[in-house]
């Protein structure tokens, strides 16, 4: 059964993945991804990017549709913590820790500028909650567009040239690319975020904690 659909899903994709249209779903769902972290972007440029490896698409207008959906849905979720920061903080006061993300992510803009929005381009969800808090905490925006412009480029150069390499590797088995250059995907990400989660651990390890306050004398 499992296999059955792996095998539909696989043939559906070598079958639009040629299509000229294919570099318009590409940015929709980039641009959409940037908002909506369910919409799966990094799989659909790694996609473009196979089709790119086995001679189905150009691979720097791969690069480009992704590069151009991931900057513009950044900016628009920008946008949206900018003009509309009362009901944003409404929405996440409904759960604690979703209001404590948002706000530890404008803590960490003040502190690490502009590299961690490169960094949170690699993180589902994580990059649109630093997004929006940027918008909240009105960050330049010249100096938002930069880093994301930046960002953007990264992250769909990494995840098209990932589907690239894989193309040209397996070129007779669409398939296959795509499944080994997706799960080389999941594991760099997981690799990542691992090791994020370890330095944060030792770093409030390591932090020194507040001197206590002598009791008053009798």
């Amino acid at each position: 059964m499992v296999a059955s659909i792996i095998s539909d899903v696989t043939d559906w994709i070598e079958s639009v993945s040629s299509n000229w249209w294919f570099l318009l779903v590409i940015f929709t769902v980039a641009f959409l991804d940037s908002v909506f972290p369910v919409v799966p972007g990094e799989t659909t440029v790694i996609i473009g990017g196979v089709a790119a490896g086995t001679g189905n698409q150009q691979l720097i207008l791969v690069i480009f549709a992704g590069a151009l959906g991931a900057f513009l849905g950044d900016n628009l979720a920008y946008l949206i913590g900018r003009r509309f920061e009362g009901p944003v903080r409404r929405w996440a006061g409904r759960k604690p820790a979703r209001l404590d993300r948002l706000d530890t992510a404008g803590r960490q803009i003040k502190k690490r500028g502009g590299m961690l929005l490169i960094t949170a381009r690699f993180i589902p969800g994580g990059r649109t909650v630093l997004t929006i808090s940027s918008g909240i905490t009105h960050q330049p925006r010249a100096w938002f567009a930069g880093w994301v412009a930046i960002a953007g480029t990264i992250w769909a150069t990494y995840a098209a040239g990932l589907g690239f390499l894989f193309g040209q590797a397996f070129e007779d088995n669409h398939s296959l690319a795509f499944w080994l250059a997706f799960g080389t995907a999941l594991a760099i990400t997981g690799l990542v975020e691992v090791v994020r989660w370890v330095r944060e651990r030792r770093k409030e390890g390591t932090a020194p904690s507040e001197p206590s306050t002598p009791a008053p004398s009798s």
